[in-house]
């Protein structure tokens, strides 16, 4: 079957969980991500595409990966090659408000990780307002 350059979406779901895992899913197949997560503030995984390993471990971290406004609590100076400086090196984050609730958007790996980023906070905003 070949496809039509006209559908943007070939799998749709009314169900916010789904559609989110099908918009992380697509974003990692076109961005060669090793993992994309959207987490909420406390680090538990929502929605996510990639092992399922990873997505915990991204997640978990992604509160910590986050902080780095001046107005956030110093941090203590991490130890040399401690897991939260490798994934600052590995993991980009940014966050998206919905609802009041602060949902953390991360990925790691691939190409252009930055483009990756912005196409999938852009859907998973997409998605989330209208569940809301």
């Amino acid at each position: 079957m070949e496809h039509d350059g006209n559908e943007r979406r070939r799998r749709r779901s009314g169900d916010p969980l789904i559609a989110l895992h099908y918009q992380l899913s697509q974003a990692r197949w076109r961005g060669e991500l090793d993992a994309i997560v959207v987490a909420d503030a406390s680090g538990v995984v929502v929605a996510g595409a990639g092992s399922w390993a990873a997505c915990e471990e991204i997640a978990a971290y992604a509160p910590l990966l986050a902080r780095r406004s001046p107005e956030a609590a110093p941090e203590p100076p991490p130890s040399e090659g401690s897991r939260v400086e490798a994934l600052r090196r590995e993991v980009l984050v940014t966050t998206l408000e919905v609802d009041d609730q602060e949902m953390l958007i991360c990925v790691r790996g691939g190409e252009s990780p930055s483009a990756s980023l912005a196409q999938a906070v852009f859907g998973v905003a997409r998605i989330l307002g209208a569940a809301a």
